[in-house]
């Protein structure tokens, strides 16, 4: 009994500060999934467990940042659907797929999501000139479907450093501030979490104590986050985007050596 309620009190504990860094930067399934396996609940199920739990956060997060979604109606109208599918389809990776390919490229993935964040000017600036995305009066939304719906996906699938790699695409095809985008992807990541995690409710992996207790403190997490996120200067967040990607991608590729 006791090492059940530390279990849930560490559950908690976890999911606030993921809530946190969620709507700062994402990577916040990094912090609670390890936490999540360590009190003993098997991988797959606190890996379904973990993306039940924590989509409200992802919705605190993106009420406390409404203002910097204002005027992005066009945006969210293309991009949930897409989020919605991507999540429903990297949930049934995950139940009917060998996670072994994916685990190898994720490392990758997420490293190379940080450099392009790391670069996006300079890469946003030849994608518009190569693709003439100012010529037609497109905002980039449409370009940015494919490579959304599939970090929709990986979101679905695991989700760690997912949210980094929604805010880099998001980064290279629209023009737009870093905290507006950083809304949006609050958004983006919430509808593909959401999606994912209606599907699992049907796998009957879901501990539900544990995220029962892991979803009030991850909503109060991204709330507390999503105000911060608005308090930091565009550059700030965006380096801490960059550093959040780079630890996560470094973290899950030892990981994978070691392993």
């Amino acid at each position: 009994m006791e090492a059940a309620i530390t279990g849930l009190v560490l559950a908690g504990a976890a999911a606030f500060i993921a809530g946190i860094v969620n709507a700062l930067a994402g990577g916040g399934t990094l912090i609670t999934f390890p936490v999540l396996v360590a009190t003993g609940i098997p991988e797959v199920a606190a890996n379904i467990t973990n993306t039940v739990a924590l989509c409200p956060g992802y919705f605190g997060g993106a009420i406390a940042q409404r203002r910097d979604l204002e005027g992005q109606g066009r945006r969210l109208r293309i991009f949930f659907p897409v989020a919605v599918l991507g999540g429903i389809g990297g949930g049934a990776l995950l139940l009917f797929i060998s996670a072994q390919v994916f685990h190898i490229v994720v490392p990758f993935l997420i490293l190379a999501a940080a450099l392009l964040l790391a670069l996006q000017d300079r890469v946003r600036g030849w994608i518009e000139s190569r693709a003439g995305i100012r010529k037609t009066g497109d905002d980039g939304s449409a370009s940015a479907i494919v490579p959304l719906g599939l970090t929709a996906a990986y979101n679905g699938y695991f989700g760690a450093g997912g949210s980094v790699l929604i805010v880099a695409v998001l980064g290279l095809f629209l023009h737009d501030t870093m905290s507006r985008l950083n809304a949006l992807k609050q958004c983006i990541t919430l509808s593909a979490n959401l999606a994912a995690a209606i599907f699992f409710l049907f796998s009957g992996s879901i501990v539900w104590p544990v995220a029962l207790v892991m979803a009030l403190c991850a909503l109060a997490g991204g709330a507390a986050g999503g105000k911060l996120a608005g308090q930091v200067r565009p550059d700030t967040l965006r380096w801490t985007v960059v550093a959040t990607g780079t630890i996560i991608g470094a973290v899950l590729l030892v990981r994978l050596w070691a392993g």
